[in-house]
C-alpha cells in the first residue's frame, strides 16, 4: 500500500529528542573521536538536521504549522538516508521509521518543486540513457571487452546467475578491476552466468531515494521482466545501492524479484566455505578454496580494514512485510533495526586469506559511518560528501591499516576522492571482489 508523509505521524510524534540518532550507543562507544553516527549533524550542528530534528520538521508541516518550503526540503536532502538514525532510536528508545519517514518528506518536496536540479538532472539521464550519468546507453557493456571478460548473452539465452552490473560498476572506468574480478568470480561456480548486455537499465534506487518514487515502477518492471525472460535462477549484484533496492525497495513496492539477489560478498563466502545462508545456497556446491599463498606471493603481514556499506549493512535486511497494527507491537524481526544487515560474509573472505590482518574501526557493523556519496548527495551536496568520506578515511588509518575493503563501489570511488582531496597515502581503498579473487585457486 503506497504511504504518504502523513502516515507516519505516530512516528513523528514518537520522538523524544533523546538524541539517540546522533551517536552510536554508549555501550559501542570507544572514544569521543569517533563516537557519532549522523553525517548531517556532525556537518551541519543545528538540531533540525538531525533525526530527531527531521521528525520535528515533518510534523510542523503536517500539522500545518509550516510552510514545506525549499528550506524545509534542504533539511530532508542535507542527508545521506544512511540509517544511522534509524538503528539508533530502535536500538535504544523506539520503533520508528527514520530513513521512511524521510524517504516521504522527500517524495512531498518532489511534488511542490523542492528538489535539488542536481537529482532533476540525476532522473532525466535515468529516463534518456538507462542510467544516472547519462552516458550513452550503448556503451553500458563495454567493460567486457576492455576486461576481456566474456559472460554469456541473457537476452538471447537462458542463464543459472543473471549478474546485474550497475550504473557505477558499467560506466566507471577506474572500477573495471573490481567488475572484471566479481564476473571471473561468478564463472568459478561452474553455472551459468549472463548480463543484459547495453539491454540492462539502472535498478531506480538512488531516484527512489531521492524522492522520485514515480521513476520506480519502470526499472522495476524492466528488471522483472528480464529476470524471467532468461529464466535466472537467482540475480547477483556487486552494488550495495542495487542490493538495497532489489531486497528492500522492489518488494516493499509490490515489485518483488521472483529469484533470491545475493551480493557477491556472500556468493563468495560460500564458496570459500563459509557459513554462508541458507537462502544463500547457489545451485551447485563448488570448491574454491583461499590460495595457501599470500596475495602475489607476498609474507608480510597485510593489515586490512571493512567498511560497511549502509545498504548491504544496517540496511541489509530484507523486506519481510508492511506491518499493519500497532508499530508499539510490531515484532522485532519487522524491526529494520540493522540486525539483518551482510556483516559477517565479506569479513570471513579477508579473515580467510592467508597474510592478511582484519584490524576493525571503532564504528562498524549496524554503527558504522557513512561513506557520504547516498541519498543523492553525492550528486546535489557535493561538500558534505566529501567531508563525510573523509571523516572514515581518518577512521580507518587510525586503525593501522593499510588498506580499506569495501562491498560497494559508491563507497570506494567517494574514499578515493577524499584520498585524493586529503593528499594523503597512507591507505588503499579496493573493492571486495577485486581483493579476494587473487586468493581463490
Amino acid at each position: 500500500m503506497p504511504l504518504a508523509l502523513e502516515d507516519f505521524r505516530r512516528d513523528m510524534e514518537g520522538c523524544s529528542r533523546c538524541s539517540s540518532c546522533k551517536w552510536i550507543p554508549l555501550s559501542q562507544i570507544r572514544s569521543k573521536r569517533f563516537s557519532q553516527v549522523c553525517p548531517s549533524i556532525s556537518k551541519f550542528k543545528f538540531h533540525a538536521y538531525s533525526g530527531s530534528g527531521k521528525l520535528n520538521t515533518g510534523l510542523s508541516i503536517i500539522d500545518g504549522r509550516s510552510e514545506f518550503d525549499e528550506a524545509a526540503a534542504d533539511i530532508f536532502y542535507k542527508c545521506t538516508m544512511c540509517g544511522g538514525c534509524d538503528v539508533g532510536c530502535k536500538v535504544y528508545r523506539n520503533d520508528i521509521d527514520l530513513t521512511d519517514t524521510f524517504a516521504e518528506a522527500r517524495a512531498r518536496a518532489v511534488e511542490l518543486g523542492h528538489a535539488p536540479i542536481e537529482l532533476l538532472m540525476l532522473v532525466e539521464n535515468m529516463n534518456a540513457e538507462n542510467n544516472v550519468f547519462g552516458e550513452p546507453k550503448d556503451a553500458r557493456a563495454d567493460w567486457e571487452a576492455e576486461t576481456g571478460v566474456e559472460l554469456l548473452d541473457a537476452n538471447a539465452e537462458q542463464v543459472d546467475i543473471l549478474l546485474h552490473v550497475g550504473c557505477r560498476l558499467a560506466y566507471d572506468t577506474a572500477l573495471r578491476p573490481e567488475i572484471a574480478a566479481a564476473a571471473r568470480i561468478l564463472q568459478k561456480t561452474g553455472l551459468k552466468v549472463g548480463t543484459s548486455k547495453t539491454a540492462e537499465s539502472c535498478c531506480g534506487f538512488r531516484a527512489y531515494e531521492s524522492g522520485f518514487k514515480s521513476e520506480l515502477a519502470k526499472f522495476s518492471d524492466d528488471m522483472v521482466n528480464r529476470v524471467k525472460s532468461c529464466g535466472a535462477k537467482m540475480v547477483a549484484v556487486a552494488c550495495s545501492d542495487c542490493f538495497g533496492a532489489f531486497n528492500y525497495v522492489y518488494p516493499k513496492n509490490g515489485r518483488a524479484l521472483p529469484v533470491p539477489v545475493r551480493h557477491i560478498a556472500e556468493i563468495a563466502d560460500e564458496m570459500a566455505g563459509g557459513a554462508g545462508r541458507e537462502t544463500a545456497k547457489t545451485a551447485a556446491a563448488v570448491s574454491i578454496r583461499p590460495a595457501d599463498a599470500g596475495r602475489g606471493g607476498e609474507t608480510r603481514t597485510r593489515k586490512v580494514t571493512y567498511h560497511d556499506p549502509c545498504n548491504l549493512g544496517r540496511k541489509g535486511q530484507d523486506f519481510t512485510g508492511q506491518y499493519e497494527g500497532n508499530k508499539l507491537d510490531r515484532p522485532d524481526e519487522m524491526r529494520r533495526a540493522g540486525q539483518g544487515g551482510r556483516y559477517d560474509e565479506p569479513r570471513r573472505l579477508i579473515e580467510s586469506i592467508p597474510g592478511v590482518e582484519l584490524v576493525e574501526m571503532e564504528r562498524i557493523r549496524e554503527y558504522s559511518w557513512c561513506c557520504g556519496a547516498g541519498g543523492g548527495c553525492y550528486e546535489s551536496q557535493e561538500e558534505f560528501s566529501l567531508e563525510t568520506a573523509k571523516e572514515r578515511i581518518e577512521e580507518a588509518i587510525a586503525t593501522g591499516a593499510d588498506t580499506l575493503v569495501t562491498s560497494c563501489p559508491w563507497c570506494v570511488n567517494n574514499f578515493n576522492l577524499a584520498i585524493e582531496a586529503m593528499e594523503t597515502g597512507a591507505i588503499e581503498v579496493v573493492g571486495i571482489s577485486q581483493f579476494i579473487e587473487e586468493a581463490f585457486s
